[in-house]
C-alpha cells in the first residue's frame, strides 16, 4: 500500500469514545499545539532564590513613575513586594506594643525564647517583629532578637515563645548560660554598682528592673551607660562618659541587657491555606440531631485571598471579606525607603489625610480601581457609616471620592456613593475590562459603567442563570472574558456564551469542588492560551491544568501544581508560584523559560485516538514508520523521544489502562538521525504515543507516515 500519512486534528478530545475521536488526540501532558501540531510545553526556572512564607494566591504587577517594576504577592501569611528579585515584607501590623513592654528569658542550650508582653495578646502561628532589643549577653544578640518571628506557642495571656534564629542563615541559635542568667546587682550610697555575673564594659548600655527595692534614683526602663568599670563593679551615667548618678539609697535590682526599649509589632492574623465549608459533624451541641448528622448552621472557613490594584504608584489591597490596606510608594526616587514600610489600614490612611475613618468600608469582598476615572471601589462591603461585621452586605458596591481613596464621605461635594446588586446572594468577582467592570454574583452577571453624571456609576444586568466556580477562575484576553462555571466554561464579548469544549466531562468529573476556591486562571499570550489550574477529585490543592487556545479554538490539559499565575507584558515571562504545602514555602517561577522543569527533566507526552489502518476492514502488516520530529531548541547533545505504537483489531482501552495488552505495544527511540523505524505488527487499528523524559529535550511533531501491506480479512 502507499504510505499512510498520520495527520491528526489539533486539540485533545475526551468527551466521546476513543474510537469516535479517530483522527484526533486522546490524552497528553505538558504538550501544547502550535499552528495545529503538538509540541512540548516550554519549561520553567526559579526566578529568585528568595522565597515566600505561606500559600500565594495573588500576584499583581505594575510599573511606577520612578520606573520601579514591582510585583505584589499575597499569601495566607504575608504580603510582599518583589523588585529585582528581592522580597520586601509589607504585611500590615494589627497592633504595636509600647516601648519597653517586651522582655525575654532563655534556657541554656535551647533556641526557645520566652517573650513577655503585657500590652498585646499574641496568637500562635502569627508573626511579630521585635525591635529595640539589645540582646541577652551571649549568643542571643540584638541582631538575633530584632527580627521577624513566627509565634511558636502561647504560654499565657502575656507570654509566648519564639525560636531564635540567625539573621543571615535562618538556622537556630542556641542560648548560652550567659543568655539564661539573671544578673543581680547591688548598689550603695558611694554610687558603686556591684554585679553577680555581669562584667561591665565602658559605655555599655544597660537597663534595670527591680527585685524588691531598686536603689534610688534608678528608674525601671531607663537607659544607662557604664562608666568607671572595675571588675564586677561600675558606676552609671545617663549619658556616654557623663557624670555618675548619685545613688542615695542602697538596694538591689536586675541588669537587663535586652533593652527597656524593646517592643513588638504584631502582624494581622494568618489566614487559612484552603477553604472549608459545610455542615460539619460534631459542630455545635453534643448529640444535637441524629448521630453523625451535620449542624443546622453551616461552617465556613474561607481560604485567605488577597485582591490587589494600584492607585498610581501605590498599592491598594484587601483580604476577601475583610479589611482594606494601603501601601504608599512615596516620592523618594529610592524605593528602598518605601519598601521598608508596612501597609496600613484604610482607616489609618483616612485619619492621616484628615477624613473620617468610620466612613471607610471595614470589610470588602474585593477592591478595584476604576482606572479611567480613579475611583476606589469596594465590591461587597459594610454598609455606609457602619463599622461592625454584622453590617457587611455581600451585594453592596461602594466607591470613594474621585482621586481620594480614603475619602468615603457621600455628599454633594464628593463623588463617593454606593448602590446594591439586586440578584444573587453575594458578589464573587469584579473584573475591569476596557469599557466596563464586570460584576459576577453567584447567579448573575452585571456590568458597572462610569457615567460621569451625579449618579457616578450605573449598573446593568447582563445575564442570569450563570455560574462562576471561583473568583480567580476568570481571565480576559483580546476584550473577551473567559471563566469557569460549575459545570461548563463561559465567555463574554458583549454577550454571554457557553464556550464549547471537548473536555467538559473530563474536567468537571475529576474536580474537588470543596476546594474550588483555589482555582486560578490566567493567560499565556505568547501562545494564545487561557489557563485554568484546579484541584482534581482526590487532591486538596491545584494539581491539574486545562488550556483553551483562543486562536485555534482547541483544548488540551495536563498536570501541574501552581497556586498563583500572572502573565504580564511588564515581565519577560509569565510568572507563577509553586508552594510546598509541607513547609509552606513558595517559589516564584518564570514560565516559558528554558525547556526543563527548573533544572529537572520535564516529562511530556501525547497519545492519539485509535485510528483505522486504511479503511480498517482488512488486516495490515505494518513494516515501518517514517517519523517526523523536530528537536529545535534542544540543549541535550542527543535529544530523543519515544514512539509507542499499539496495534489492535477492535476498539478498546488506552495505553495506560490496558496492562494485559502489553504484548502488542511497540516502542522505539527516535532522535535527530532516525530516518525510519522498522516494526512488525498485524492489525486493523493503531494508536500512537510520543513521549519524552530527558533533560534538555524539546520536540515538535510533524506528520509521520506508516508503511505496510494488506494482509487479508482474518
Amino acid at each position: 500500500m502507499a504510505f499512510q500519512r498520520l495527520q491528526f486534528r489539533p486539540g485533545v478530545v475526551r468527551d466521546q469514545t476513543n474510537y469516535t475521536g479517530e483522527g484526533g488526540w486522546w490524552d497528553g501532558d505538558k504538550v501544547r499545539f502550535f499552528s495545529g501540531y503538538p509540541q512540548k510545553l516550554g519549561g520553567w526556572k526559579e526566578y529568585t532564590a528568595n522565597t515566600l512564607i505561606g500559600t500565594c494566591r495573588q500576584m499583581w504587577g505594575w510599573i511606577t513613575t520612578f520606573s520601579d517594576n514591582f510585583l505584589g504577592l499575597g499569601t495566607n501569611a504575608k504580603v510582599y513586594i518583589e523588585a529585582g528579585g528581592n522580597l520586601s515584607d509589607i504585611t500590615p501590623y494589627a497592633d504595636i506594643s509600647v516601648a519597653g513592654a517586651v522582655t525575654f528569658s532563655a534556657t541554656a542550650g535551647s533556641a526557645t525564647i520566652t517573650v513577655t508582653d503585657a500590652t498585646v495578646s499574641a496568637s500562635a502561628g502569627n508573626y511579630v517583629t521585635i525591635s529595640g532589643a539589645l540582646g541577652l549577653g551571649g549568643n542571643i544578640t540584638a541582631a538575633v532578637l530584632n527580627q521577624n518571628y513566627k509565634i511558636a506557642t502561647v504560654v499565657s495571656g502575656t507570654e509566648y515563645t519564639i525560636e531564635a534564629k540567625s539573621p543571615t542563615t535562618g538556622l537556630p541559635v542556641l542560648a548560652t548560660s550567659v543568655d539564661a542568667s539573671t544578673n543581680i546587682f547591688t548598689a550603695n550610697v558611694s554610687d558603686v554598682i556591684t554585679f553577680t555575673t555581669y562584667t561591665p564594659v565602658l559605655d555599655d548600655v544597660l537597663y534595670v528592673s527591680t527585685t524588691s527595692a531598686l536603689p534610688s534614683p534608678l528608674v525601671i526602663n531607663t537607659k544607662y551607660y557604664v562608666i568607671a568599670p572595675a571588675g564586677s563593679t561600675c558606676e552609671l551615667s545617663l549619658t556616654v562618659g557623663g557624670a555618675a548618678i548619685d545613688i542615695t539609697t542602697t538596694g538591689t535590682g536586675i541588669q537587663s541587657a535586652q533593652g527597656a526599649g524593646a517592643f513588638g509589632s504584631y502582624e494581622i492574623d494568618v489566614g487559612d491555606i484552603g477553604g472549608t465549608f459545610g455542615y460539619g459533624w460534631g459542630v455545635g451541641g453534643w448529640s444535637r440531631g441524629g448521630w453523625g448528622s451535620g449542624t443546622i448552621n453551616p461552617v465556613a472557613l474561607p481560604q485567605r485571598d488577597w485582591w490587589f490594584d494600584n492607585f498610581n504608584n501605590d498599592l491598594i489591597m484587601n483580604i476577601r471579606n475583610e479589611g482594606i490596606y494601603y501601601w504608599e510608594r512615596g516620592t523618594d526616587p529610592d524605593a528602598d525607603l518605601s519598601l521598608a514600610e508596612r501597609a496600613i489600614s484604610l482607616q489609618d490612611l483616612a485619619t492621616v489625610n484628615g477624613f473620617d475613618p468610620d466612613l471607610c468600608p471595614f470589610q470588602a469582598m474585593q477592591i478595584l480601581i476604576s482606572q479611567n476615572d480613579k475611583h476606589l471601589i469596594a465590591f461587597g462591603a459594610t454598609e455606609y457609616g457602619e463599622t461592625t461585621a454584622d453590617k457587611f452586605n455581600p451585594l453592596l458596591i461602594r466607591w470613594a471620592n474621585q482621586n481620594e481613596p480614603s475619602n468615603w464621605l457621600v455628599s454633594a461635594s464628593t463623588s463617593a456613593g454606593f448602590l446594591a446588586v439586586s440578584r444573587g446572594s453575594r458578589i464573587i468577582r469584579a473584573v475591569a475590562t476596557r469599557q466596563e467592570i464586570l460584576v459576577f454574583t453567584d447567579t448573575h452577571l452585571y456590568t458597572l459603567q462610569f457615567t460621569g453624571t451625579t449618579d457616578v456609576f450605573a449598573l446593568q444586568e447582563y445575564a442570569d442563570n450563570i455560574s462562576i466556580l471561583s473568583g480567580r477562575g476568570v481571565a480576559t484576553v483580546n476584550n473577551i472574558t473567559y471563566w469557569m462555571g460549575r459545570d461548563k466554561f463561559y465567555s463574554y464579548s458583549g454577550r454571554v456564551d457557553t464556550l464549547p469544549t471537548t473536555l467538559r466531562n473530563y474536567v468537571f468529573n475529576d474536580m474537588n469542588f470543596d476546594q474550588a476556591e483555589q482555582i486560578i486562571s490566567g493567560t499565556n499570550e505568547g501562545f494564545n492560551e487561557v489557563w485554568w489550574m484546579y484541584p482534581s477529585l482526590n487532591s486538596q490543592t491545584n494539581d491539574k491544568y486545562v488550556i483553551y487556545n483562543h486562536l485555534e479554538k482547541i483544548w488540551y490539559y495536563g498536570n501541574i501544581e501552581r497556586t498563583a499565575w500572572l502573565d504580564s507584558p511588564l515581565r519577560d515571562h509569565p510568572q507563577a508560584v509553586h508552594t510546598d504545602f509541607d513547609t509552606q514555602i513558595g517559589t516564584i517561577l518564570n514560565h516559558e523559560d528554558g525547556i526543563d522543569a527548573d533544572g529537572l527533566p520535564m516529562e511530556s507526552y501525547i497519545q492519539s485516538n485509535d485510528f483505522d489502518i486504511n479503511e480498517g476492514d482488512k488486516f495490515t502488516l505494518i513494516r515501518r514508520i517514517i517519523p517526523d520530529v523536530s528537536f529545535d531548541n534542544s540543549t541535550a547533545a542527543a535529544p530523543e523521544v519515544t514512539f509507542t505504537m499499539r496495534s489492535r483489531n477492535f476498539p478498546g482501552s488506552s495505553f495506560a489502562s490496558n496492562v494485559d495488552d502489553s504484548a502488542s505495544v511497540i516502542s522505539a527511540s527516535v532522535d535527530t538521525f532516525t530516518e525510519q523505524i522498522f516494526i512488525r505488527a498485524r492489525a486493523r487499528q493503531l494508536a500512537l504515543k510520543i513521549s519524552s523524559d530527558g533533560l534538555g529535550t524539546q520536540w515538535a511533531l510533524g506528520t509521520p507516515r506508516l508503511d505496510g501491506r494488506t494482509d487479508g480479512e482474518r
